[in-house]
């Protein structure tokens, strides 16, 4: 559980450190400082419920019966992987044009107030702090009890993603987000076909899905879950050695379907005519958007 949680925390951390940079890095070359402020208040109250609801979702439901928890776990897997699903697709068109979005916001709210940009501040991280907690409780759900590796593997990635966030603020480092959300985004999708897989697991446990005791294989003589390659498995790409017919073919549909549509070239509508001069960089190589504030 270690590495997935770690890409999970090192992908939804630097998303969110790239608003924060963003909108950070515009006030403070435009010279309005005195709105930074409302930005940290909007982040600072999205990391609170982010994990506000990670701890009432991970601790809240101990005292409810099995089939309630296996239920609210599944239920919470699923909503993780439609999340995790629409984010990769959005990340890979939005890397390319998310700073001039989200500066645009920003300077809207500058003249409506401090609330307004607070709100902006939140709405940035929140949206990642939110997808990280409902991953954090699946993945929790997923390990089960006994192991602190989901809450170390997401606070690893998300140290990483807070130093390179600092790093690209400073002008340290600069990365290049299309290349860098598309692998990530590689990644993530079979995560997320694991984490399907177990969601659809525990509605079987809590008798909402048929079919707990259908087995399309059973290899536990083979990968023994305790083993270091079946804990590795397990960890990575949340591989189970007795998996129903439902927990397969749910995977392979989603593994399948999603990659190749995320793999694929995205198909852009031709540019109008225009007599002004078009740059010659090329998209694929957006590096981090923001530097060095002056």
């Amino acid at each position: 559980m270690l590495v997935s949680n770690a890409l999970i925390g090192l992908r939804e951390g630097l998303e969110a450190a790239l608003v924060v940079v963003i909108l950070v890095a515009f006030l403070v070359k435009t010279d309005r400082r005195w709105a930074l402020r409302d930005v940290w208040t909007g982040v600072a109250l999205a990391v609170l419920v982010s994990v506000g609801l990670g701890a009432l979702l991970t601790f809240g439901t101990r005292q409810l019966s099995f089939e309630t928890q296996e239920l609210i776990g599944g239920s919470a897997s699923i909503l993780a992987v439609g999340f995790v699903t629409a984010m990769v697709f959005w990340m890979r068109t939005a890397a390319r044009t998310i700073s001039g979005e989200l500066k645009g916001k920003l300077d809207q709210a500058l003249s409506v107030g401090g609330w307004a940009v607070a709100l902006v501040g939140f709405l940035g991280v929140g949206r990642e702090g939110l997808e990280t907690a409902l991953f954090f409780y699946a993945s929790v759900q997923t390990a089960g009890t006994g192991t602190a590796q989901p809450l170390v593997g997401f606070l690893l990635g998300i140290a990483v993603a807070i130093v390179l966030g600092v790093l690209i603020y400073r002008g340290a480092v600069r990365i290049n987000l299309w290349e860098f959300f598309r692998y990530t985004g590689i990644a993530l999708i079979v995560v997320a076909a694991g984490i399907l897989s177990y969601g659809i697991h525990d509605l079987q446990e809590a008798a909402f899905l048929p079919g707990l005791n259908s087995l399309a294989f059973d290899v536990s003589n083979t990968i023994a879950p305790d083993s270091w390659y079946g804990t590795l498995l397990k960890g990575t790409v949340n591989f189970t050695p007795n998996t129903t017919w439902l927990q397969a073919i749910a995977w392979s549909l989603y593994l399948v379907v999603v990659m190749t549509f995320f793999v694929r070239p995205a198909r852009t509508a031709p540019a109008p005519a225009s007599n002004t001069p078009v740059s010659n960089t090329p998209a694929g190589n957006t590096a981090a958007p923001v530097g060095t504030p002056h």
